[in-house]
């Protein structure tokens, strides 16, 4: 790996009522995408986002 290489390996994910669900950013720190998740469920919508690191299954990382 080089210098101008950058790693996100922090994804948000994003689940919606029916099930369905999407990549929502990479980010470079847990901190990072844990803030990001949180702004996004304070919205009162019915999805549900949480942080997952890439190579992780999601329910190790579910909050």
């Amino acid at each position: 790996m080089n210098d101008d290489t950058i790693t996100l390996p922090w994804l948000v994910i994003r689940q919606d009522d029916n099930g369905n669900r999407y990549r929502v950013g990479r980010y470079a720190t847990r901190a990072e995408a844990q803030k990001i998740a949180d702004s996004l469920d304070d919205r009162g919508h019915k999805q549900l986002y949480w942080v997952e690191r890439i190579g992780q299954s999601e329910d190790a990382t579910r909050n």
